[in-house]
Parts: C-alpha cells; structure tokens; sequence
C-alpha cells in the first residue's frame, strides 16, 4: 500500500502525519454514550441512491488489523445502495481530527474474514454471530433493519484529516492498494 498526500491546510499548519491517522483508523472508536466525540463517535455513512443523491445514516464501525467494517440489512437502502454501487463516504469526528473517507463499500462472505468481524463486534458488547454469510444476534441497530446483517468492508481510496485539536492542520491522503 502506497500513501501519497497534500496539505489542505491555509492557514501555515503542517500537514497532518499518517502515522496519526493511521493510529485512529486502528483504533477501537467507541460508539458508547460518553465515550468520545463529544459524547460519543459516531460514524457516518453515506451511500448513493438510485437518482445519484446522497444518503446517509450512522452506522457502527468496528476495526480488525486497520480494516474497518459495518453491518446492514439486506433490504436497508444503504445494503440496496452499496449493492448497486459500491462507492461510499464514511465520516466520523475523533479527538485529535474529523475523517473523511472516501472509499468502496465490499460485502464480506469470506468465512474467516466474517468470523474475526464478529468477533470484533462481540468485544464492543453486540452478541453477534455468523450465520451463514451474513451474522445474527439478538438485536442490533434500528437503522440497520431485522436479521440477518450483511458485513461490509470498507476499502479507502481517499482518506482527509482536519485537526480538531493542536496542532490542528487539513491532509489529504490517497490510498493505493497496488
């Protein structure tokens, strides 16, 4: 993997460093009430509707080996949106900066991949399991509609940073994957 980046910042800042960010995408953002932003993280996802406008609604992120994922049901229109067309916005404020990240959404059947997702979500407290290639639990969500949930992998094409805290700053970083 190859990052390229360009500082956005117009105000003298340094462009924000990779490793910084890289240390947030690694790390466990949790959704709990109280626990970050300003009372928690919420991740945002925005999806292409059939008419090519935008629709967002939250979702939970979980990380395994800096890979991020969400879960939606198959019906949901994100699930019929990311189904259609895979291009994708996750965005989410964090303490030392708000993401951007301009990606492709990737539903994952992968048996192993489902397995290390779910239990990744089990350590965040969703009693999730895999069922089939899709998991189940006994609740989740409302916006991410009844069982079974699909998981996705959210692959970045294009990740910006803007410092919400010193030293502050605004990079852009393109991600390639060859």
């Amino acid at each position: 993997m190859t990052i390229t980046w360009r500082n956005l910042d117009g105000y003298g800042a340094q462009p924000i460093d990779w490793s910084r960010v890289d240390e947030v995408l690694r790390s466990d953002l949790s959704q709990g009430p109280g626990s970050g932003g300003p009372n928690r993280h919420t991740a945002w996802l925005t999806t292409i509707n059939p008419d090519r406008s935008p629709h967002v609604m939250p979702v939970g992120i979980v990380g395994v080996d800096a890979t991020w994922y969400f879960t939606s049901g198959p019906n949901t229109r994100k699930s019929r949106n990311v189904g259609r067309d895979p291009r994708c916005v996750v965005s989410v404020a964090t303490e030392p900066f708000d993401l951007v990240i301009e990606a492709t959404a990737r539903r994952v059947t992968d048996d192993t991949e489902l397995h290390a997702a779910a239990a990744a979500l089990r350590e965040q407290g969703w009693p999730a399991v895999v069922d089939g290639s899709a998991l189940t639990a006994e609740y989740s969500a409302q916006s991410a509609g009844p069982p079974p949930w699909y998981v996705y992998r959210v692959v970045p094409a294009t990740v910006y940073a803007l410092g919400t805290s010193e030293p502050f700053g605004a990079t852009r970083f393109d991600v390639n994957r060859t």
